[in-house]
């Protein structure tokens, strides 16, 4: 019998995110600190207006770029919040999650042999959709020296004559890094003298704790040549509403829409009519949520400092990267340790690049009472770890 299965396909590793979630799942007691999922409720003035929508009937296909009114108040609100200037009706699309995006992009600018410039550690799905659109993934190892920050000397190094398309995962997850104006401004400079374009991932551009958040788009000479890619599942806890969006030159959206059209259609109807009052009133609830979080962020600091786990300062998004590099265990190793012993899963820095070897991804995306049930835990276990190494 023919092989049904594309060799591409075949090569492409699952996500290793996965695998302990699945163990936590049938795990008594068992405390996870993996996903990448707010805990809060979706505000409730949103859900209200999803509800309204639905009574109204409003249950149809919108347009294949995404409802007018949605698209609408995204310009308004990327205009408040980030100085950013769109045109919602040439260079906006509506797709399913920010991962559609993602993928819809990088298939609409590449050619075979094209070559992507990924920061690792890095979100899992850029080298998999890079390999998907039949692009060639080149990896930067950022470095925890550099506060895992992308440098303008570590991107001419990896450029070629093949490059076409720089990633660009800031506030990143795994690591919670952050790049301010001044790293921007030079990597800016770096991908104009080279006639790159950048696919800015800005997911978490609302959980920013340093200064506000700042968009290599509002740059000049940059809004030409990236595209941007945002939505509501960070920001606005609306992870199973599966809305995103994507703002670039209209060349592009115009060529992400042909594939839009024809593997989705429209983004979920009664998710945009939801996203509308999110976007244009729920600032506070933002506010709100981006505040617990900066406690769970200095908690987890302080709580790393007390056990002597060295660890950089995160400024965004909702995850910590401390070392463990101390153990002389993998992080593979580390974190299976951890979970029979301790039954608290956390996430190998592995699972987002081989450059995470010797870190461990920990979302503060839970409550302040679980997660002082799991470093209670995982104080106990570093300090058994160290007396083991020590032959007490």
């Amino acid at each position: 019998m023919r092989n049904p299965l594309s060799k591409t396909i075949v090569t492409i590793e699952p996500s290793g995110i996965r695998k302990f979630f699945d163990i936590v799942s049938e795990m008594k007691d068992a405390i996870s600190l993996g996903v990448g999922e707010p805990d809060f409720d979706t505000p409730w003035k949103v859900r209200d207006e999803a509800i309204y929508s639905l009574e109204r009937g409003r249950t149809f296909y919108t347009s294949n770029a995404g409802l007018k009114e949605l698209k609408v108040e995204i310009a308004k609100y990327l205009q408040r919040r980030f100085s950013l200037e769109y045109d919602y009706a040439k260079e906006m699309l509506i797709t399913v999650g920010g991962s559609e995006a993602i993928d819809i992009a990088l298939r609409a600018m590449l050619d075979p042999g094209d070559e992507v410039l990924i920061p690792q550690p890095s979100y899992v799905s850029y080298l998999p959709c890079t390999v998907l659109a039949g692009g060639t993934p080149v990896v930067i190892e950022l470095k925890e020296k550099n506060q895992f920050r992308l440098t303008a000397e570590e991107l001419e190094a990896a450029i070629t004559d093949k490059t076409k398309i720089l990633i660009m995962p800031f506030p990143n997850n795994p690591t919670g890094a952050v790049m301010e104006k001044s790293d921007l401004e030079a990597i800016a400079e770096v991908v104009i003298k080279h006639d790159l374009f950048v696919l800015s991932d800005e997911i978490y551009a609302e959980l920013t704790y340093l200064d506000n958040h700042v968009s290599i788009a509002s740059l000049p000479g940059m809004k030409e040549r990236t595209v941007l890619i945002n939505g509501f599942s960070k920001s606005h806890a609306m992870t199973g509403w599966r809305l995103g969006y994507a703002c670039a030159p209209a060349e592009i959206i115009e060529q992400m829409l042909k594939i839009h059209q024809y593997a989705i259609m429209c983004a979920p109807t009664t998710s945009q009519y939801a996203a509308v009052e999110a976007v244009k009133n729920c600032d506070e609830e933002v506010a709100q949520m981006r505040e617990e979080y900066n406690a769970r962020r200095r908690y987890l600091l302080h709580r790393f400092e007390e056990m002597h786990l060295q660890c950089f300062e995160p400024f965004g998004a909702f995850y910590i990267f401390p070392s463990i590099a101390e153990f002389g265990m993998t992080s593979e190793e580390f974190a299976t340790e951890f979970l029979n012993r301790k039954k608290v899963a956390v996430v190998p820095g592995t699972a987002f690049g081989a450059c995470g070897e010797g870190f461990l991804r920990i979302s503060y995306a839970y409550s302040l009472d679980s997660l002082k049930v799991a470093l209670d835990r995982m104080e106990e276990f570093v300090t058994e770890l160290r007396e083991e190494r020590s032959g007490k």
